[in-house]
């Protein structure tokens, strides 16, 4: 019965284009779709739905995983075409389950809307290429698509080190070697460790989570490989000073100057509700190492890196609010959105009224009636 349960609530998250299937004691399974939580017509789960729901998809190591820690991560297939990513964790004593939907198919460059420059990135022999943003908006596809591109494209080893794997990459022109932390390793630290006696060319890093992994990712990065990894920071600048921060106060200047050298790309991106049609669009911050922003990470300048990403747009660097201030202005997202998601707020809700009195008012927009001028006040105040 649980089987045939779940496998309804999966087939109907695959059908409306959710990104996200929520189950926890007291309602209704739930589908995150386009942004927008949406319980489904079914009974309120009780205790015992949730945890006949999760061990009918769960692995026994994660179930046991489960009872010793209290939370569990794995990834399973569905059918033929589709992969989910799922968490599993206690809460109040009960079960609670998220399954995130992975995209069944790479996205290309253009359809992500990556800047152009990432291409010739990709095909860098050595660095460090970083993907930031919260949590959920869109960093693995992002790695992923730039992942199958190199695979397309070059005569490249490729090692993935990832927690859990989420887009299966099958060998192309590159033999690509995918590592679960948990299945086929114990950590990520670890991994790193052995990876570059197994003759890498790219190296995939999940998530520079911990100190270890992030010396390792840098070290294989100066060592002559080009790595991806993401981080779960906001901005580009502030992503450098996150990383540098890590370490302790002594070696910090060292850290510096590694990552001066190392470093290549960050991208940050952010992944916003259309109103244009159905769906979602990333707005993305975008830095690429000139020899300018390479001697501001050496100098401890960063506060000055968005001045220099201002300024390099011919490499196609952007700023975020750049970014959504662009897509709002073209009728793509909503103004809440912009500002929401915006690094500074208060200046993009100026520009947004400025823009509001140039033209008429859009149901919802922000400043479509008297009370958002407060709130606007507080926004600029703040």
């Amino acid at each position: 019965m649980a089987t045939i349960h779940i496998d309804r609530i999966l087939e109907t998250c695959i059908k409306r284009d959710a990104s996200d299937i929520h189950l926890s004691v007291g309602r209704p399974p739930t589908l995150r779709i386009h942004g927008t939580l949406r319980s489904l017509e079914t009974k309120v789960l009780e205790p015992e739905d949730t945890t006949a729901l999760m061990k009918s998809i769960t692995p026994d190591r994660n179930q046991q995983e489960l009872q010793e820690e209290g939370t569990t991560d794995f990834g399973f297939a569905f059918g033929d075409g589709a992969r989910f990513r799922v968490a599993v964790f206690r809460q109040k004593g009960n079960i609670s389950v998220v399954l995130r939907l992975i995209p069944s198919r790479f996205f290309t460059f253009e359809e992500i809307g990556l800047p152009k420059i990432t291409r010739a990135l990709c095909r860098r022999p050595r660095g460090l290429f970083l993907v930031t943003g919260p949590t959920g908006c869109g960093k693995t596809t992002t790695l992923a698509s730039m992942v199958n591109y190199i695979n397309e494209s070059f005569d490249k080893h490729i090692v993935t080190v990832e927690d859990p794997i989420e887009y299966y990459q099958t060998h192309k022109k590159c033999v690509v070697n995918q590592r679960a932390v948990g299945v086929d390793v114990p950590s990520f630290a670890e991994a790193l460790r052995r990876v570059l006696r197994q003759d890498p060319d790219i190296i995939l890093v999940g998530e520079l989570r911990d100190l270890e992994t992030i010396e390792a990712a840098i070290r294989a990065a100066e060592t002559g490989h080009l790595v991806f990894s993401t981080v779960h920071t906001t901005g580009c600048q502030g992503t450098i000073n996150r990383i540098i921060d890590a370490f302790p106060h002594e070696q910090q200047e060292q850290v510096r100057v590694q990552l001066s050298t190392s470093l290549i790309s960050v991208l940050s991106q952010a992944l916003c509700p259309r109103v244009d049609m159905p769906g979602m669009v990333a707005a993305y911050e975008f830095m690429v190492v000139t020899a300018a922003i390479s001697n501001l990470i050496r100098e401890n300048k960063t506060f000055r890196i968005n001045s220099a990403i201002q300024t390099g747009k011919k490499f196609g660097m952007q700023l975020l609010d750049e970014h959504l201030f662009k897509l709002f202005n073209e009728g793509i997202i909503a103004a809440e959105e912009a500002i929401d998601k915006s690094n500074n707020p208060g200046e993009m809700s100026d520009k947004v009224e400025a823009v509001r009195r140039s033209r008429p008012p859009s149901p919802g927009e922000i400043g479509a009636d008297e009370d958002d001028d407060a709130i606007r006040h507080q926004l600029r105040t703040s």
